[in-house]
């Protein structure tokens, strides 16, 4: 379950200038549109787990999430605003649960599995995809370099017969269990609103050595593209700290990531009070 505490994170001029794919793109939309080369992304806490012996304080966050982002050009702190917003796996469920107002989750078979996403006609021209090449999307069709660790999906049935979700929400990309069709990537058709069921983090990050996992080239670029994209979409949010002493005292940098062991599903994490 996710708590509302959260880390931030301000994207660094200078490494935002090196992003490339998915942030050239945002530098060509600055000619239309001034950006903010240092926009506020915030990344939601979690409850900490009842097993965890490393815990301490009451939440956690993946330090594999934070990096994710600074990887694309961020820096992480303690708090902020939440728009636009990106959805990783149990994001993409709260994302759909509070769209539709009511719990459409469905069980699937997709523990711990690595898949190619099954891409829809909507996903070459969408905002999240366009901008990636074409290889890199013809892997992602073709190679199981998508890593799934849910228990819960939203499938493409539930998805169909909600008029709230089908009026919100583009599908992007599917993927099947075997039995049932579930949707793994999806964006707001009017809104900055991006979903993914699948674990885009996990390829350059996490390195417990279990089905699921792929650290192949093409699954870190997937992982690259991804976070470069957010990154890029953030720079059009005008947000920003009150002062430079404010959004000092609120990075990342004054906390600690403890270090989990190589096979704990997250190598380290951060925990708040």
């Amino acid at each position: 379950m996710c708590r509302p505490s959260a880390a931030v994170l301000a994207v660094l001029a200078v490494l935002a200038a090196c992003v490339s794919g998915a942030a050239a793109a945002a530098a060509a939309a600055g000619r239309r549109q001034q950006l903010n080369y240092r926009p506020v992304i915030g990344v939601l806490a979690q409850e900490n787990l009842p097993d965890d012996q490393f815990a301490r304080g009451s939440s956690y966050i993946a330090a594999s999430y934070v990096k994710y982002l600074e990887g694309a050009g961020a820096r992480a702190n303690d708090a902020g605003d939440y728009f636009p917003i990106w959805g990783t796996c149990q994001g993409f469920q709260q994302l759909s649960v509070l769209t539709a107002n009511k719990n459409l989750l469905t069980l699937t078979d997709t523990k711990a599995v690595a898949l190619p996403l099954t891409l829809t006609p909507a996903a070459q021209s969408s905002r999240l995809f366009r901008s990636f090449p074409k290889d890199l999307l013809q892997s992602l069709a073709e190679e199981n370099i998508t890593s799934n660790f849910h228990s819960w999906s939203l499938s493409i049935q539930n998805y169909s017969r909600n008029t709230k979700l089908k009026r919100f929400y583009k599908v992007l990309s599917t993927n099947n269990d075997g039995k049932k069709e579930f949707i793994s990537t999806m964006e707001a058709y009017r809104y900055p609103l991006y979903a993914v069921q699948w674990h885009p983090e996990k390829s350059p990050f996490e390195w417990i050595d279990k089905p699921g996992m792929s650290h192949s080239t093409t699954a870190v670029r997937a992982s690259f593209y991804t976070a470069s994209f957010f990154v890029s979409e953030a720079m059009k949010n005008q947000h920003h700290f009150s002062s430079a002493a404010e959004e000092e005292r609120a990075l990342i940098y004054n906390f600690s990531p403890v270090f989990r062991g190589t096979d704990a599903i997250f190598v380290q994490n951060y925990y708040f009070d």
